[in-house]
């Protein structure tokens, strides 16, 4: 009921897929089920799940054990460690713009390995980005809000979305204020994000 209240029409839910955490597509789908058959209220509900690119990460693609997001059902959310790249980065977001799928990296301003460079080589071979909204809240630190603004006004960004695993942390977003630069950017963010 928090997003109904800050006026969000809808949301996609991305529970994690990783090696560490016994998700599979199929029990997300059917506790997803659950959760629309109980919900009553307006926001339209979408299921997706965010896929660490970890050891299993491979056999899930080749297997297309995935929950895909968007529209279209065409981008593939995927995130990394905060603090280390998995072996072979570039390589397997490579495998999987082959496979069909736009990658869409979760919350790439809080990658501490990544540099400018980085995030623009990436980009350039078409990977998509997608903002964590409470980074610009300071939430992450420093070092992660400043790169979230210099990738919001670089227009890497695709997506926005939010980090939230409790009520309490939707709560804190009502408080927060930007910048009259970051809210333009922010606009044309939402307006331009093609179905995500």
């Amino acid at each position: 009921h928090g997003y109904d209240a800050l006026g969000m029409k809808t949301v996609w839910l991305t529970p994690h897929i990783m090696e560490d955490m016994p998700n599979t597509p199929e029990s997300l789908k059917r506790k997803f089920e659950e959760l629309r058959t109980a919900y009553s209220g307006r926001i339209g509900l979408h299921l997706a799940a965010e896929h660490m690119l970890d050891n299993l990460f491979d056999e899930r693609l080749d297997g297309n054990d995935l929950l895909p997001i968007g529209q279209r059902g065409d981008h593939l959310l995927v995130e990394t460690s905060y603090f280390n790249p998995p072996l072979d980065l570039e390589g397997t977001l490579c495998r999987i713009r082959s496979c069909g799928y736009y990658p869409l990296l979760a919350h790439p301003e809080r990658y501490v390995y990544m540099s400018r460079k980085d995030y623009r080589r990436l980009h350039e071979a078409g990977v998509r980005f997608q903002l964590d909204l409470f980074t610009l809240a300071g939430m992450y630190g420093k070092r992660a809000t400043e790169c979230a603004g210099w990738l919001l006004e670089q227009g890497f960004y695709d997506a926005a979305g939010t980090d939230i695993h409790r009520k309490a942390v939707c709560d804190r977003i009502r408080g927060f204020r930007l910048s009259r630069k970051i809210c333009t950017a922010l606009t044309a963010l939402c307006r331009d994000s093609d179905g995500l």
